[in-house]
């Protein structure tokens, strides 16, 4: 078995894996339907909805996030995931229900994007660290690009199947399917060999858990410089529903098929990302600035396109350079904390991670909704460039990189990176 795929030569992970990635199916149809019913079915084409849905489903993470992560370093993962996943499953039928009904509303849809923000908010950590019970430490940054490339490759199925299903025979059906869809991961659960399972240590109950957990992050200046790297593409960057939504129904007048097309190929370049990331052993910080950067770039060039078919085929860096920083960004904080803190620390990273899409999706649907998607997407690129000077900055404060006079460079002087820290780094 190749490098890249070196995680699945455990069954219970190839179980999990298996199980994941019919149930992301789902959920990306899911996603897919309820921001077109938001834009379309419900609204005059209101991206500020659009906004404001997604701020309810991730909102939660940021509120009631890290307190999950201390639920999450106490008991076994596989508990917690088969409350979460049932209780997704559920909350796909009852949406499906009412839409299928034609009784639907705007408050509804905002209602059940809550309820699902919610579970979600305790679901997320519980799936980032579930993935250490599966495979022994040394495997563990591959499992997590994995992880990610499976999430994406539903990005490429799950849309396209959201958009033909609803031009075809309407959007409540695809919250029915995404109901099924999570049969299959629970099912995996149960089949997992539970004596192969990695011994994970756990949190003791008492006082002062969640506190001792920021502490931590704050004793870690390389972690924080992560988590606002994380925050500032996480909030104004990662608004794809929104971008894609928008720029296909507003800028180029295209339907429910055309917007889901525009997901499942953005998920090209980020399952090619998902992958490289998937080759390395260990996760490094300069990584993350580059692909940040890059993301910046990209989304500059992605609002500048012509017509839907070029702005399709620019979405396919804007994935593979989100897909590396993400990717990367949570391998690393995985492989580098204490594992009994990991549960309270993913909990902050998916916090600010997902959960300030509370703040950045309203902004960037009221962008969209009053200057046009192309500037939307201008708000994406400049936090791509913010969070790479953010890395920049530490990498210059915590001497990890410094000038050196070089005669043989151009001008005299030359970039250096400590090599020890390099190494690790």
């Amino acid at each position: 078995m190749t490098a890249t795929f070196r995680s699945l030569r455990w069954l219970n992970y190839r179980l999990w894996f298996l199980g994941a990635l019919v149930s992301n199916i789902g959920a990306w149809m899911q996603r897919t339907a309820q921001d077109w019913i938001v834009l379309v079915e419900l609204t005059a084409q209101d991206p500020l909805a659009v906004g404001v849905t997604m701020a309810l489903q991730f909102g939660p993470m940021l509120v009631i996030g890290p307190f999950a992560g201390l639920l999450v370093d106490r008991f076994p993962g596989r508990h917690v995931l088969a409350v979460t996943q049932a209780a997704q499953a559920l909350l796909a039928l009852g949406l499906g229900a009412l839409v299928l009904s034609g009784t639907a509303q705007l408050w509804m849809v905002y209602g059940f994007a809550l309820l699902l923000g919610i579970v979600t908010a305790v679901d997320n950590p519980a799936r980032q660290t579930f993935v250490a019970e599966l495979v022994p430490a040394s495997d563990l940054p591959n499992a997590v690009a994995l992880n990610a490339a499976s999430f994406n490759s539903a990005r490429l199925v799950g849309p396209a199947v959201a958009g033909v299903t609803t031009a075809a025979i309407g959007s409540g059906w695809v919250f029915i399917l995404n109901a099924v869809t999570f049969a299959a991961v629970l099912l995996a659960l149960a089949a997992l060999r539970r004596q192969e399972l990695q011994p994970v240590a756990r949190a003791e109950r008492g006082h002062g858990g969640l506190r001792e957990g920021l502490r931590y992050v704050k004793g870690r200046p390389d972690i924080l410089a992560i988590l606002a790297m994380v925050f500032l593409i996480g909030t104004f960057g990662l608004n794809f529903p929104i971008f894609t939504s928008t720029m296909a129904r507003i800028e180029f007048g295209k339907g429910a098929g055309e917007f889901g097309l525009l997901s499942s190929v953005l998920a090209i370049g980020s399952v090619i990302g998902a992958l490289r990331a998937a080759n390395r052993n260990l996760p490094r910080l300069r990584y993350i600035v580059l692909a940040a950067a890059a993301f910046g770039l990209f989304c500059v060039v992605a609002a500048l396109m012509p017509n839907y078919v070029t702005f399709a085929i620019s979405l396919v860096p804007i994935g593979l350079a989100s897909m590396i920083m993400t990717t990367t960004a949570n391998s690393y904080v995985q492989t580098t904390t204490t594992p009994s803190m990991r549960g309270r620390v993913m909990s902050l990273y998916m916090a600010v991670f997902a959960g300030t899409t509370l703040i950045g999706a309203p902004v960037v649907g009221w962008v969209a909704g009053l200057y046009g998607p192309r500037w939307a997407l201008g708000v994406g690129a400049l936090s791509g460039f913010a969070a790479a000077a953010v890395g920049v900055a530490w990498f210059l404060s915590s001497h990890r990189v410094r000038l050196g006079r070089c005669p043989s460079a151009r001008w005299g002087v030359k970039l250096r990176i400590d090599a020890e820290l390099a190494a690790s780094r």
